[in-house]
């Protein structure tokens, strides 16, 4: 993947109040690894990476496998790869490509990441 330009999230409000719009190729940008909690992993050698743009927005991305999270009110689209999440005492939703889905503030989900998936997201 070629090294973009991505301002820092605090370089970007000013930014696109001078410039007024910001873009990014999602599917090629690279993202930062992030670390998983051990005690998040329940099956696999799935890793998460990100880029964040402020304002509780960003793209995210995991690599197959199976991981626990507490969520935070949040909607996400999803570019690549496919999931199916379960909502402790809830539903069980699938996504993929195209998707576009809601997270409860609170809800303790398991994620089962089938294919490597990238999402780009907006929470507060």
């Amino acid at each position: 993947m070629p090294d973009l330009f991505v301002p820092e999230p605090a370089a970007l409000g000013p930014m696109l109040a001078t410039a007024g719009a910001f873009a990014v190729p999602v599917h090629e940008v690279r993202l930062t690894p992030d670390e998983l909690h051990p005690d998040q992993i329940v099956a696999g050698d799935p890793a998460t990476s990100s880029m964040d743009l402020g304002n509780g927005r960003g793209i995210w991305e995991i690599t197959p496998g199976v991981v626990t999270d507490v969520e935070t009110d949040e909607m996400f689209v999803v570019l690549s790869g496919r999931a199916t999440i379960a909502v402790e005492g809830g539903t069980t939703i699938e996504v993929g490509p195209g998707d576009v889905a809601l997270l409860a503030d609170g809800a303790k989900t398991t994620w089962i990441v089938h294919e490597t998936l990238r999402k780009v997201y907006q929470s507060r």
